[in-house]
Order: structure tokens, then sequence, then C-alpha cells
């Protein structure tokens, strides 16, 4: 069943706990970007956040680490209440190894691709992951257009999926919300974060049917 991650980076931050509960009802999970200024454009969050969302809701929380030394930063998120932790195949210079430490704190272990970073750089850790998020925009800001050309990456990705027998998820990032989601799905998504897709969002519970009675048809 695909499930909705809101990522916060697109609520309104003086009211973030309002804003969670306003949607709680409408999505499965919170997705929080940590970026470093330097792995990506652009400075967010770092505990204090996680810490806070802690305060007002239960949901899960994936702390997707776009930044050069996500090793020293995932035992502090996951002691915070992290329960997936996402890392760049581009900045991990011994991924499987993360995967593993990951994993043995006891969270999910996602590994994420830009979108100009090939699937083949993922051959031989597929096997280890429980999830891959394919960034279907270049990560740094919310509310940029999805990459049309990620749609053949995402098929591509479900087909080894499935022709290897593996068992990770796929989770998409970027530029998701009414226009494509349910196609999302429909080719193997299991994971749609949605920032302006969520927050910004008049007919989210719509949406929410939609992505539920897709996933249903497959």
């Amino acid at each position: 069943m695909a499930i909705i991650s809101a990522s916060i980076l697109a609520a309104n931050l003086a009211s973030l706990s309002e804003e969670v509960k306003r949607v709680e009802n409408m999505i499965d999970e919170i997705h929080l970007d940590v970026m470093d200024g330097h792995f990506v454009p652009n400075l967010t969050f770092g505990f204090p956040m996680i810490e806070a969302l802690r305060t007002f809701t239960n949901l899960p929380i994936d702390a997707h680490l776009m930044v050069t030394n996500p090793t020293d930063l995932i035992k502090g998120f996951v002691e915070k209440g992290a329960t997936r932790v996402t890392v760049h195949q581009e900045v991990c210079y011994h991924l499987h190894r993360t995967v593993e430490y990951i994993k043995s704190l006891g969270p999910e272990a996602f590994v994420a691709i830009n979108p100009a970073t090939p699937l083949s750089t993922l051959e031989e850790i597929l096997p280890y992951v429980d999830g891959i998020l394919v960034m279907t925009v270049n990560p740094g800001f919310s509310g940029q257009k999805f990459i049309p050309t990620m749609i053949e990456k995402i098929k591509r990705l479900s087909d080894i999926r499935k022709h290897k027998n593996y068992q990770f998820k796929i989770a998409v990032d970027g530029g998701v919300g009414n226009e494509n989601a349910v196609e999302l799905v429909k080719i193997g998504v299991d994971i749609l974060v949605m920032g302006y897709g969520v927050f910004r969002n008049p007919r989210l519970a719509q949406l929410r049917e939609e992505i539920l009675n897709a996933s249903a048809d497959m």
C-alpha cells in the first residue's frame, strides 16, 4: 500500500504543530529534510527540529540526510526519534557499512540518489537496503517541478526489484502532487514524499483516496 510522507520543508514553520495536526489523519509519516548547505545549496533542520516534532506527533519520521557527513549524524537522529534514515549514495564512501550501521540501530535504512546518478551505482547495495529514494528534482529546495525523465528511471528500478525478487521499497521525492501521484503508484512507487502536495493542497483528502484506490488495484 502506497503511503504519503509529508515534507515539513513546505509547512508553515511558525505554526508547525498546528500544520502537522491539520493533515495528520491524511498522511502516514513525516519527512525531515536535513540539509547542510554543502552537499545541497540550502541549510535546514537539525536535532532540535526532530526533538520538537516528537513533542506533538507519534508519526514515523524519515531523517533524509542531505549532508556530506551523514555517518556523523545517524546515531543522533535515531536517538531523537527517527524511524528511518535516508543517506545519499553520492556521499557515502562505504555505503554497505553505513546501511548496516543504520539497521543495527533499529530504523529502516534507505539510500537516495540524485537525478543525474545512474541506477547502476546501486547494483551492489540493493540486496541490503530497506528502500531506495529516487530524487525527482535536484535536492535543496521545496516546490520544484518533477523531472519527467525520472519516470523511466523509476520504472527501471521497479523492474529490477521484480526480476531480482528484491524486497526494498521505492520512494520518490520532488514535484509530487495531484497531477502525478497516482501514476507514480501505478509504476511501483511505495512512498510519495510531498511538501506542497500536502501542506498547500486543498484536495489532499481526495488525493489520498485516489492513492489508496490505485494501491488496491496493484
